[in-house]
């Protein structure tokens, strides 16, 4: 179960710093290692993506954590 919830949170952070890349830089990891607009790139930007929307469940638990803290 841990998992489930650590391995979204990875891939969120993963894709963060692609939008780094890509906001300074102009750099485009996911695009560079599996080329621009191929299906395996709109894969994984579709898995980030749904990462960071399961992402908004994991919201009521990290503030029920701070409020304990």
């Amino acid at each position: 179960m841990k998992a489930l919830k650590t391995t979204p949170l990875i891939l969120l952070i993963i894709g963060g710093i692609n939008w780094l890349l890509v906001g300074l830089f102009r750099f485009d990891i996911v695009a560079a290692l599996f080329g621009h607009e191929s299906v395996f790139s709109r894969i994984i930007y579709v898995i980030v993506g749904i990462c960071a929307l399961y992402c908004f469940t994991l919201l009521p638990k990290i503030q029920e954590l701070s409020k304990n803290h």
